[in-house]
Order: structure tokens, then C-alpha cells, then sequence
């Protein structure tokens, strides 16, 4: 008879064998996420030595830095941006691999390789095609149309490289997800459509796209934490927050004032904003968007 259930002897059993990743969770994130709250109260010395508790000085200071408000408005307009065109891309992409016949799992698996690159490794590549001195793309772009390129020294550009260097990343994580979700497609309803005199762009308009809305929504969300958080490396490698600080998003201006300015405070609140601001839009996506997901028994 087979067991639905695990059964243990002993009942400190179960406890020891998750003991690990309890440790793990705390010694990793709970503990780490205390001593940040803890810390954006203090006023410390550059080496941590000496602190004095100034409750919410840190953070009255952050909202009046004109450079943090900027932080702010640069942070949003660059995971809108990235999380756009990343998704849009990998839906493409994932739709014209799904009518492709001939040499089908080599396409997909050639989609999906950029997803192993590093995003630091993501982000020196494209340093390499569009630096102004010596990328080929950059050189390209002003030989034949004649567009001064300059990401190093003008900020629109350089915002333009690093959300293509991040999207470029995302795209195969979504183009996975999107392919599995019209792998899940009855291809009857597909075909029914098409027997009806419906084209490709009404089929996908009012079957495909309706019932990928459930992957399309958890792709949305994940993609707007990783422009987020995991764009530090791009960033970093890139154009270090500049120039003149036009791609200085909140995670990088973290690290710049903590680490580089030794302003523990201000980067431990910083930190905080930064968590409650992503937590605000997913609650507020789950709440609003979540609303047109259409999921299927």
C-alpha cells in the first residue's frame, strides 16, 4: 500500500533534517535583514566603531537628497524599461520558435543559452559592441547613419546600453517560460480558429495571449525584481552608476554610499526603502493586474 504521507520514528527526526536550511535562512537573511534595520536607526563612524541612535534621521536625510529622489525616478524608468522589452522580446521570440518545423530543439536551445552568461559577462559584451572607441556596433551606428554613439559620455546612451544589456539577459529566462506555456495550449482550439477564417495575429490576440496571461503575469513580476536587484553586475561592470550618475539605480547607490562612502546609515536605509518599494509594486501588481489573469481548471 502506498503512502500518500512520510512517516518519521522519532520526532526530532523531521526537525534535524531541515535544521540545515534553517540555519542557512537565518544566518543568510534573517540575521543580516535585523542588523540593516537595526543599522539604518544609527549614525556610525566610517568604520563601524562607534554609533549613536538617531531614529529617523537617515531617513528624512535620503528624501531630502535630490540625488536619491533622481536614484528613485532612474530605478523606475530602467526596470519598466528593461522588464518591456525583455518580455515583449521573449514572447516573440517564443512565438515564432513554436511555428518553426525543421531544426526546432536546436533553435530553443540557442534562445536559451544567453539566460547561463553572468550579467557581468552580459554587461562587458555589450561594452564591447557599443563602446564609442572600439565597439563595432558604435563604430557601425556612426559610419552609416551618422549618430554620434557615446555611452561613456552622454547619459541617454548609456541608459540605452545597460537596459539592452539587461533584457538581453532576461529574454531566454522568459522565452522558457512563454514556450512552456503554449506547449500547454490545445492545439484543437488553435486549429479550430483557423478553420473559422481567423489569421495568426487574431488567433494569438484572442486565444494564445488569453490563456498565457497566468505565465505572462509571473514573468512580469519576476522580471521586475531582476531589474531591480539582479543588475547590480551590469551596472557595476558597465558604467559604475554614470556618467554623471544617469544610471545610478538604487541597488548600485546601495553599494556606492556603503561600501565606497562608508556611510553605513544611509545605506542600511537605503536598503530598506529599496526592499519596501519592491514589495509595494508586487502587492500592487498581485492586487490590480492579477484581476485580468485568466487561469484555466
Amino acid at each position: 500500500m502506498l503512502r500518500k504521507r512520510s512517516y518519521f520514528d522519532s520526532k526530532r527526526l523531521p526537525y534535524l533534517l531541515i535544521l540545515p536550511q534553517i540555519l542557512v535562512t537565518v544566518t543568510f537573511f534573517y540575521w543580516p535583514a535585523v542588523q540593516g534595520l537595526a543599522q539604518s536607526f544609527m549614525l556610525s563612524d566610517p568604520f563601524g566603531l562607534h554609533s549613536r541612535f538617531v531614529l529617523f534621521d537617515n531617513y528624512v536625510r535620503l528624501f531630502k537628497d535630490p540625488l536619491y529622489l533622481r536614484s528613485i525616478v532612474i530605478t523606475l524608468t530602467f526596470s519598466a524599461s528593461t522588464a518591456a522589452l525583455a518580455i515583449t522580446t521573449g514572447l516573440l521570440l517564443a512565438t515564432l520558435a513554436n511555428r518553426v518545423f525543421q531544426f526546432k530543439n536546436i533553435i530553443r536551445t540557442f534562445l536559451i543559452w544567453p539566460y547561463a552568461v553572468a550579467p557581468a559577462i552580459s554587461g562587458i559584451l555589450w561594452l564591447f559592441l557599443l563602446h564609442p572607441s572600439f565597439g563595432v556596433v558604435a563604430i557601425a551606428i556612426k559610419k552609416y547613419l551618422g549618430v554620434d554613439w557615446n555611452p561613456v559620455l552622454r547619459g541617454s546612451d548609456a541608459m540605452v546600453m545597460v537596459i539592452m544589456a539587461s533584457s538581453w539577459k532576461q529574454i531566454s529566462y522568459n522565452f522558457v517560460f512563454f514556450m512552456a506555456g503554449m506547449q500547454a495550449i490545445p492545439k484543437s482550439l488553435i486549429e479550430a480558429a483557423a478553420m473559422d477564417g481567423a489569421g495568426p495575429f487574431r488567433r494569438f490576440w484572442t486565444i494564445t495571449l488569453p490563456l498565457l496571461s497566468p505565465t505572462l503575469f509571473f514573468v512580469t513580476v519576476m522580471n521586475i525584481i531582476f531589474s531591480f536587484f539582479e543588475t547590480f553586475g551590469i551596472i557595476h561592470t558597465v558604467t559604475q552608476g554614470g556618467p554623471g550618475g544617469a544610471t545610478n539605480i538604487l541597488v548600485y547607490k546601495v553599494y556606492q554610499d556603503g561600501f565606497i562612502g562608508l556611510n553605513l546609515g544611509s545605506s542600511s536605509a537605503q536598503s530598506i526603502l529599496l526592499m519596501a518599494l519592491i514589495i509595494t509594486i508586487t502587492l500592487l501588481q498581485f492586487k490590480y493586474v492579477e484581476k485580468k489573469v485568466q487561469y484555466t481548471g
